[in-house]
């Protein structure tokens, strides 16, 4: 479950979505967007109001933040900008769905605040990410998969081999890489008492076994990275 907005990142959502309307929205509309109460907005539109952001309005008609008005800009460069930009829709395109609702409020807050002629740059369809292209067709899971890496939560899966044949792991997991086409898992695998790769799109089940693990020095995505460069190096 996505977790709820602090008050801080919920005024500034707040503001984005004023400054990109031309009409007035009303509190419902505004609470529905945000996940809040009305009450919630019509204090959170008296909180803007006395920090200084003309806010236009009133309760029972609808609010708007004046055309005119602009937060200061960010300070990165072009490169930089179209940098953040496509990693964004990188991981709107290719992850869990947490992750690209996450990305997508990172592309509004960057458009919102952005000057013009950086926001032309933003709107130029010249870098795409066509999410049907991704590999992945297991967003869920690979939420799932996220979350177990993030609270190191171990794992049973039943796994279709790529010579077809279906095993059953007790694992560790790591960590996920994008090797430039689809996604993998990094895990240690108490079977084979080694780490070991997996695509989430031949994984037939996933049960979390309520169980923990801790990373060593020896048993960490890091350790994990310093054996593949050191293979790489080597040329083998």
């Amino acid at each position: 479950m996505p977790q709820p907005m602090n008050r801080a990142e919920r005024l500034f959502q707040l503001t984005n979505v004023l400054r990109g309307r031309r009409t007035a929205v009303t509190a419902r509309t505004l609470a529905e967007k945000l996940g809040v109460s009305e009450r919630t907005i019509y204090r959170d539109i008296q909180a803007l109001e006395l920090s200084g952001i003309p806010v236009e309005g009133e309760a029972g008609v609808g609010y708007r933040i004046r055309y005119d008005f602009d937060l200061p800009p960010l300070m990165f460069d072009r490169y930089e900008i179209l940098a953040l930009i496509l990693g964004s829709r990188m991981v709107q395109a290719w992850s869990d769905p947490e992750l690209a609702t996450a990305a997508g409020r990172a592309l509004d807050r960057i458009n919102a605040i952005l000057p013009d002629d950086l926001k032309t740059l933003a709107d130029q369809p010249t870098f795409l990410v066509p999410n049907f292209l991704a590999s992945s067709p297991l967003p869920e899971l690979s939420g799932t998969l996220r979350r177990a890496i993030e609270t190191r939560q171990q794992l049973q899966l039943k796994y279709r081999r790529e010579d077809g044949q279906i095993s059953e792991r007790m694992i560790d997991p790591l960590g996920m890489i994008y090797w430039g086409g689809k996604w993998t898992l990094i895990a240690w695998c108490h079977l084979r008492c080694s780490y070991r790769q997996f695509r989430p799109d031949r994984i037939l089940h996933l049960t979390e076994l309520g169980s923990h693990f801790e990373t060593t020095s020896t048993h960490s995505m890091e350790h994990y990275m310093e054996l593949v460069r050191e293979e790489h190096e080597s040329g083998c």
